[in-house]
């Protein structure tokens, strides 16, 4: 009797690497007498301004709650104005709606899908308080050609490093590149901590700020209260929010923020492993790392050449064939929500294209070289049958 055939293995798109290390420092936590605004928020909070050179990093319980304190922080508010880009996850502009303020989009560059630099200006007026760039699949924005279109304009940067915290831009590393940066610990991205954000910078004002908002409002420093009855004392400033993040997830990030060079050095080398082997392929038209970026690549993500309407199918043939590709991200200005709010299809052709031509490959550390040349054999295939 012949064997069955082989089925290769089912590979996502993304998933967590988690290692003993890991699960034996989260125990260590559970047996401990703090599950919860313990030791471990501050070492992991100091551990993480350590390894982005910043001088202060405040944990929370998610990116976008770190989105949503980082723009409380910069004084986002009714009147205001928040510029991003359209080729981001939601809630990079949900969150100034959190805090009344208005969303405007800039187009994105088609080469990297980043805020391109040279359409800032004309989104610029006396109401933009924030411009929030978004890091892209890992790769930095390009924020000294931002910083040099901002000039004088007193607007606040504040980075959407979901996906990127690890890389650099002319050997300076995310975190430092911006007022205010916002990372994201969700599980497939660089480190995790199960869920959880974080929010880097350099200015004790906005790190106060953003502590503040994290934890309902409430202040204990005695040189900034109102009233103080005793010891006990504590008072609510300003309307906050229960974002704070556990011990135990701490514990968590605290054991992935040892291996992240680790994981970025497996990323990186995935990468380059899938253009030299998908490079021949006129089908499809594969990611580019500028002069100077050393990216994260959080994703890979191949874009379908000639008729865009082929995406599809070979989205497909790719799920058939076992492999759990993704698409980011259905342009904030196409939700329903936000063409409720004044923005409708063909505004930001640039973030349009590259959505309708676009699938993420799995990339992740724990990948397998075995795992990267079955994932290429299938993009293959796919190319193949689907694109040829």
């Amino acid at each position: 009797m012949s064997a069955p055939p082989h089925t290769p293995p089912f590979l996502p798109y993304g998933r967590q690497s988690v290692n003993e290390d890991d699960v034996a420092a989260v125990i260590d936590v559970l047996r401990s007498d703090w599950l919860t605004t313990g030791p471990a928020v501050d070492r992991f909070e100091a551990d993480l301004a350590a390894r982005a050179g910043t001088a202060h990093a405040c944990v929370l319980n998610s990116g976008t709650s770190a989105l949503h304190a980082a723009y409380f922080a910069a004084g986002l508010g009714p009147g205001d104005v928040l510029v991003t880009s359209p080729l981001t996850f939601v809630a990079t502009a949900n969150a100034a709606h959190y805090l009344g303020a208005d969303v405007r989009l800039v187009d994105v560059c088609p080469d990297t899908g980043n805020l391109d630099p040279d359409l800032l200006r004309d989104a610029l007026d006396d109401r933009v308080r924030i411009v929030a760039p978004v890091d892209f699949a890992g790769h930095p924005a390009d924020y000294p050609a931002l910083r040099q279109v901002l000039g004088s304009h007193p607007a606040l940067v504040v980075a959407d490093a979901a996906h990127s915290f690890g890389a650099t831009l002319n050997g300076v590393p995310v975190g430092q590149l911006a007022d205010l940066t916002e990372i994201s610990m969700h599980p497939v991205k660089p480190l995790t901590s199960a869920e959880g954000g974080a929010v880097l910078t350099n200015h004790e004002d906005l790190d106060r700020r953003v502590r503040t908002f994290r934890s309902h409002g409430i202040v204990r420093d005695p040189e900034t209260m109102t009233r103080i009855d005793g010891p006990w004392s504590y008072e609510m400033q300003t309307l906050g929010y229960n974002y704070r993040l556990t011990d135990l997830q701490c514990a968590l990030g605290l054991s992935q923020l040892r291996r992240l060079d680790a994981f970025i050095a497996r990323r990186q080398a995935l990468a380059a492993r899938y253009t030299e082997a998908l490079a021949d392929l006129d089908a499809l038209i594969l990611p580019t790392e500028r002069e100077g970026a050393r990216s994260g690549w959080h994703l890979y993500v191949v874009l379908v050449a000639g008729d865009a309407q082929r995406r599809r199918p070979f989205f497909e043939r790719l799920r058939a064939l076992g492999l759990g590709v993704q698409v980011h991200y259905l342009p904030v200005h196409l939700h329903p929500y936000w063409q409720e709010h004044g923005f409708r299809e063909g505004q930001f052709p640039a973030a349009e294209e590259f959505y309708a031509r676009s699938v993420s490959l799995p990339l992740y550390p724990a990948m397998s070289d075995e795992d990267v040349e079955s994932s290429i054999a299938r993009v293959r295939q796919a190319v193949r049958e689907v694109l040829a």
